[in-house]
């Protein structure tokens, strides 16, 4: 099956999900320009880095697939590579900031857990 001859459920599919991470991906841009603090921003990235992601691999794996020899399966790897690791990198790097900047005596986000107290912080 050549470029050309591509059907155009084929094609309607992969750029739908095409326009779909783009459009992730320019919106979470939107977010790391529009909020303020460290851990407001930080979410930004995570949505764009697993869901526009996941939309662009996805619409890789559905042309590659129909126009190659088989099943693209080292795409769907991928996407569980970024799946995977994404969101434990953002975890450690919000630890990391919330920890600095508790250290530094600056304000942060309240605790949430209702294990922990007032003198629990002071680690």
């Amino acid at each position: 099956m050549s470029a050309a001859a591509l059907p155009l459920w084929l094609d309607v599919t992969v750029s739908a999900l095409v326009l779909a991470g783009a459009l992730i991906a320019f919106l979470g841009s939107l977010g790391l320009l529009r909020l303020k603090t460290y851990f407001e921003r930080v979410h930004a990235p995570a949505i764009i880095a697993t869901l526009g992601c996941w939309c662009i691999l996805h619409a890789s794996l559905v042309y590659f697939s129909a126009t190659g020899d088989g099943l693209a399966l080292h795409l769907l790897l991928i996407a569980l590579f970024v799946a995977v690791t994404v969101p434990v990198t953002s975890v450690f790097l919000m630890r990391a900031a919330l920890f600095r900047a508790r250290r530094a005596g600056e304000q942060v986000p309240p605790v949430l857990s209702r294990t922990t107290d007032e003198n629990a912080r002071d680690f």
